[in-house]
């Protein structure tokens, strides 16, 4: 594939700076400006390790930032934008919708608007030289709503958030349908389950049980801990995404999951498990320190994702077994100060 000039926003996050990481390291023809905003969910740390490659830049600004974007359009002249800056926390979203719609959608909007103006001239008109650029748009599975014990989404499973976080997100994906449909607009969709591994916020279910579990507080699981969902390591999503915006098709939707179902209660077990080996306590198991709390409204119960489509189409899968994959990110977080 050609040297691309890329914008990845929100890179600087869990999932974006595995990304960046990932691509600047194996595309060094390549050029990735990271925009990022540097919210609580960003940290300029999370991307220290590439912060003088050549092929690397950062930015810090509004994905909202109608200005800034257009300028960033003209002074790198893109051919490519990954776009995966969102507020992505659902207990959040139920406490203040709002920043969670201008964000996910309004942002996504000004993105598309300016790279459609960049690399179009008019609808199914691309400007010389402009035919291969692409905008690739990473969502989640739980635009879906929730399934039963039995069953998977594909990329046909009708939408049906449950949460403000979701319907926020569902909307920017519809966004970006209408921009392929009305513009002949070359965008893709990657909708993704649950990532885990380095990096990750500390809000998020994994982090969670790490910290609470070394400081010897209560691991709080919702309900019964039944919930079940899709886990997917980051390097594997990495991986994924690269794939879906070199070989992925103009206006399709990609599914991406892990095959890795495991319940809230089996993720802190497995957790407690290997922390009883590699710090064990002085006395017992951290596995005396899960307990359950009330559960949160809208609670999706599971969510599973086929990624039949992806294996076929774009020849990825995830390789790396959850076992070792939770194994890894342990490692990471035991190792920080």
């Amino acid at each position: 594939m050609k040297p691309q000039r890329i914008l990845l926003t929100g890179g600087a996050g869990f999932i974006g700076s595995n990304l960046a990481i990932h691509l600047v390291q194996t595309h060094p023809d390549w050029l990735l400006v990271n925009l990022d905003k540097l919210t609580y969910a960003g940290s300029l740390g999370n991307v220290i390790s590439i912060s003088n490659e050549k092929n690397y830049r950062f930015v810090r600004g509004d994905i909202c930032d109608i200005a800034l974007v257009r300028g960033l359009f003209d002074q790198y002249d893109f051919t490519g934008v990954l776009h995966l800056a969102a507020e992505s926390h659902v207990d959040n979203s139920i406490k203040g919708s709002q920043v969670f719609f201008e964000t996910n959608v309004i942002g996504t909007c000004v993105l598309a608007e300016a790279a459609k103006a960049h690399w179009m001239s008019g609808p199914r008109q691309p400007k010389p030289g402009r035919e291969a650029c692409r905008f690739l748009h990473v969502s989640t599975d739980e635009v879906y709503g929730a399934l039963g014990a039995t069953g998977a989404f594909s990329e046909t499973t009708p939408y049906h958030p449950n949460n403000p976080y979701s319907a926020s997100k569902a909307g920017s994906d519809f966004l970006l349908k209408s921009f392929c449909s009305t513009y002949g607009f070359n965008g893709v969709i990657t909708n993704c389950s649950n990532n885990f591994g380095p990096r990750q916020h500390p809000e998020k279910l994994i982090p969670t049980i790490i910290r609470k579990a070394l400081a010897g507080e209560p691991i709080p699981l919702y309900g019964q801990g039944e919930n079940v969902r899709d886990w997917l390591f980051v390097l594997d999503h990495a991986r994924g995404i690269e794939a879906a915006f070199t070989q992925g098709q103009a206006g399709e939707t990609y599914n991406l999951g892990g095959e890795g179902e495991r319940t809230n209660l089996q993720i802190a077990q497995t957790l407690c498990r290997l922390l009883d080996v590699a710090r064990p306590k002085a006395q017992g198991s951290y596995l005396d320190q899960i307990t359950f709390v009330a559960d949160r409204p809208g609670h999706d119960f599971r969510y599973a994702i086929d990624p039949a489509k992806a294996k076929r189409e774009l020849g990825w899968q995830a390789l790396t077994p959850f076992e070792s994959g939770m194994q890894t990110t342990l490692d990471w977080f035991l190792a920080q100060p």
